[in-house]
């Protein structure tokens, strides 16, 4: 067994001394943490203080804050501001806790980068007023405002009719000062003209054509009067507004078919609070076919192809010039629908060389049509290689619906049931030549076994007019007598003839035979 010696080094107490200074003074160093605060890889906290700290801990390289979750800051009467940019080294904040300090001020930039925060305290400081902008963008949990010598007026609206939706998990006591120096509870407080905004669009219903023009109009209300924006994410045609007059007005000129499918939203906003009315832009367009490709084996063929189009087209695809009727051979299926886009592809199953050909997609609605032609090649022709003549004339088919439509066109079509019909056609005349082959196969296999085994019959040579004597007398094992019956003379070629068939074959007998007895014959073999 291997014994462990101690060998000397420092005690448990350096250890953990060490493991600390790793732990806080060198996170210390790098986030340039006060003396005031402990700081770790996730936490930084301050509540010495002296000396104590005027502003938040910046770290030295942006990077290492992203780690930090919580930051507990109280008793820092140095502290009088949150400042654009201070908080937002931090992303990763989500608790923020300033508390029995000497806030005063919160910039409306101060958490715009920290949209993880969900919980802040700003209890016990010196706010008298406070605006909605710095946290309407968060999903704050908690805002704990207790115990600030807040000025009633109209900008901390707000928190009172946030306080009256329920808007925190459990009631505060919030108090304001009123002209006449009173505290004044928060839910009891009433100042003259200041009341939310609202606004109200003139249309929630925008549709037009592409390539016109268009006007939104957005009323608003409210006290202090609100200042009024346009919401125009990701668009793409040209346009101009006007905030400056009430209504405020938009106009989208030339408007383009990229834009269907946009929402357009008008803010009202003042120091009480704000509101928005959005409405979805609808514009009508001619189709599109703005992609189609040659067929690709999937587990169909399919011949992929995008339409655009508002309202939705509907699609007839046309072979060599002739209406494509579609069946359950042939069919049309869309995969997806974005907006007024459809992807999907002609579906073909098990195509052979006469379905080569001319393929043209026909996309049509109300407002306009496109179309796109593609050559499709499934097999070659058994034989040469080449691609067939098809004549459409010849075919006749019956109308089925796709997914986008219906036609109704009967004349000259062409469809899948044809090709079907002599394809099984060309499948029974190989039946048929197969089956033949085998019946003449198995006959003479058949006639080769009836000639190996009957020659070597204990009978010999059996036939209508001939057979081996059984007589015991009989000096000669080949004698062979005539039957009678109706066969060529019996006299042609001697009396020791054998008749196969109509021709009569003369037979010499073996003289080494005379001297073998009855007993020494063995009938039962083939011989030797």
């Amino acid at each position: 067994m291997v014994s462990w010696r101690r060998r000397p080094g420092p005690g448990l107490a350096r250890l953990w001394g060490l493991c600390c200074c790793l732990v806080l003074g060198c996170w210390r160093g790098a986030l340039g943490c006060p003396a005031s605060c402990r700081c770790s890889s996730w936490r930084i906290w301050c509540a010495e203080p002296a000396p104590g700290i005027a502003s938040f801990p910046v770290p030295q390289r942006s990077a290492e804050g992203d780690n930090v979750t919580e930051i507990y800051i109280a008793n820092q009467r140095k502290l009088e501001s949150i400042n654009d940019n201070e908080v937002g080294f931090y992303v990763g904040l989500k608790n923020l806790t300033v508390v029995d300090s000497g806030l005063r001020f919160v910039s409306r930039q101060a958490f715009v980068k920290n949209v993880n925060l969900q919980y802040i305290n700003l209890s016990r400081n010196k706010l008298s007023s406070l605006s909605k902008k710095p946290f309407r963008h968060l999903g704050l949990s908690d805002l704990v405002l207790v115990d600030n010598p807040f000025k009633c007026s109209c900008e901390i609206m707000w928190i009172k009719k946030f306080q009256e939706a329920k808007f925190y998990t459990e009631t505060q006591d919030l108090y304001c000062i009123d002209d006449n120096n009173k505290r004044t509870a928060l839910l009891d407080m009433k100042v003259p003209n200041c009341d939310l905004p609202s606004a109200n669009l003139s249309n929630y219903n925008i549709t037009v054509v592409e390539g016109k023009s268009i006007t939104l109009y957005c009323d608003t209300t409210g006290r202090p009067p609100p200042n009024v924006s346009w919401v125009l994410t990701n668009l793409v045609s040209n346009h101009e507004s006007d905030t400056s007059k009430n209504p405020a007005s938009l106009t989208i000129k030339n408007v383009s078919s990229m834009d269907s499918g946009l929402w357009i939203s008008c803010v009202a906003e003042n120091i009480v609070g704000e509101d928005q009315a959005s409405a979805e832009l609808t514009v009508f367009f001619a189709p599109n076919i703005t992609f189609i490709e040659s067929p690709t084996p999937d587990h169909h063929w399919c011949i992929p192809f995008t339409v655009k189009g508002n309202p939705k087209p509907t699609l007839q695809w046309f072979y060599e010039g002739a209406i494509l009727n579609e069946s359950e051979y042939i069919c049309t299926k869309i995969h997806v629908i974005n907006q007024s886009e459809y992807h999907g592809c002609l579906q073909l199953d098990n195509p052979t060389h006469l379905n080569n050909g001319a393929y043209t997609l026909l996309a049509r609605n109300e407002y306009g049509e496109d179309e796109k032609r593609v050559d499709a090649h499934f097999m070659s022709v058994p034989g040469d290689g080449s691609g067939p003549i098809v004549d459409p004339d010849v075919y006749e088919y019956e109308t089925t619906p796709n997914d986008l439509g219906d036609t109704t066109n009967n004349s000259n079509q062409i469809t899948s049931t044809d090709v079907s019909n002599k394809e099984n056609e060309d499948s029974i005349t190989v039946y048929v030549v197969v089956g033949i082959a085998a019946l003449v196969c198995t006959g003479l296999v058949i006639m080769l076994i009836i000639l190996k085994f009957g020659r070597h019959s204990k009978f010999g040579m059996k036939g209508p007019s001939s057979v081996i004597s059984n007589d015991d007398d009989s000096a000669s094992p080949l004698h062979h007598i005539s039957n009678g019956s109706n066969t060529p003379s019996s006299s042609e070629g001697g009396p020791d003839a054998v008749i196969i068939g109509m021709t009569k074959i003369p037979v010499i007998e073996n003289p080494q035979y005379f001297g073998i007895t009855n007993s020494q014959l063995k009938p039962d073999t083939c011989g030797n």
